[in-house]
């Protein structure tokens, strides 16, 4: 739900050491980024984000990557009202996640916030203050073990962003984005969260359940050669019979041999790769082309729009003329 007003937010960035740089830059930049949209095209109002950046103790902060951010504020200097306290990932989660400064700033602010957001592995440092305890929450595909492991978190591995109540969690920089996006749309409407991303050459935000990985990265690389023959063969012709037996003769084994070792090798089954292989290339044709949802369904294996409609509910919970709108 939107919730327009004249008002302006006022979002928190922590900082601490080894912190990824880009992670911790995209909100201040599409925070930011909406600062100057406003400034350049509604000047007759208040701008809509104030952007505060804070660390264990001001001034400069290392990133992982070798720059140094600063950070004008210690955490304990931090007044209110704030909107948003944002963690992004990095590195150094988990010492963050020790520091006893980071956990009683973050238990001090979670229940006076409207937004509790991370980036990445930003999670883990909300996990280890017991932020995420019952909640729904995803991270970077790279540490969802990890994530796991807390046993107190219901865990969405296969997500670019996951809300739960006011708290937000996403998978890794890219997806920070979105998230970032997402926020826009609630506060200040679709249309402006649009235009934000327009003025800075973004892609509109992806939904959120979109998945972190393509359906070739997520399957395990096989250590046959005429496997990976044959998952290029099924990337590159989604539209043609993909059904088990189909694949089977293909690779000349009987279809029960074929389907054991396709999951052994790949770590997931043929029905489930030529899913996903579908639905992203259907991905690609509703954001890169202006065919009509039939074609669309009928050149990516779905049969028709109907059957495509399904696969994309309950994989994306999304239409496939929602996600063409959003993309």
């Amino acid at each position: 739900m939107s919730t327009q007003g004249p008002r302006t937010r006022r979002i928190a960035i922590l900082l601490y050491p080894d912190v990824a740089g880009l992670d911790a830059s995209v909100p201040c930049e599409i925070f930011g980024g909406t600062k100057l949209w406003y400034a350049l095209n509604r000047p007759d109002r208040p701008v809509p984000y104030e952007i505060i950046v804070v660390a264990p103790e001001a001034g400069p902060v290392p990133t992982y990557q070798g720059m140094t951010l600063h950070a004008p504020q210690a955490c304990a200097e931090l007044e209110g009202p704030i909107d948003t306290v944002w963690v992004p990932g990095g590195l150094g989660f988990e010492k963050a996640g020790r520091d006893p400064v980071i956990q009683d700033f973050l238990v001090k602010w979670a229940p006076r916030v409207n937004r509790l957001a991370a980036g990445c592995t930003g999670a883990l440092v909300l996990a280890e203050a017991g932020l995420l305890d019952g909640r729904r929450a995803t991270t970077h595909w790279d540490a969802v073990e990890r994530l796991r492991a807390f046993g107190r978190i219901d865990v969405e591995p296969d997500r670019i962003f996951v809300r739960d109540g006011g708290v937000y969690t996403s998978a890794g920089v890219t997806a920070s984005i979105d998230l970032a996006l997402a926020f826009i749309e609630e506060d200040l409407g679709a249309l402006t969260a649009w235009e934000v991303a327009k003025h800075l050459v973004l892609y509109v935000q992806r939904p959120s359940r979109q998945p972190q990985l393509s359906a070739p990265l997520v399957a395990q690389a096989p250590r046959q050669l005429s496997l990976r023959s044959l998952q290029l063969y099924i990337a590159s012709h989604p539209g043609e019979d993909l059904s088990l037996p189909a694949l089977a003769g293909k690779m000349a084994m009987s279809v029960r041999n074929f389907a054991r070792v396709f999951a052994r090798e790949t770590g997931t089954s043929p029905g489930r790769f030529v899913k996903q292989v579908r639905i992203e290339a259907a991905r690609r044709k509703l954001e890169e082309t202006a065919l009509g949802i039939d074609q669309i369904a009928w050149e990516c294996g779905f049969g028709n729009a109907e059957n495509m409609r399904r696969v994309f509910q309950a994989e994306l919970s999304v239409a496939p003329v929602q996600y063409r709108r959003a993309s």
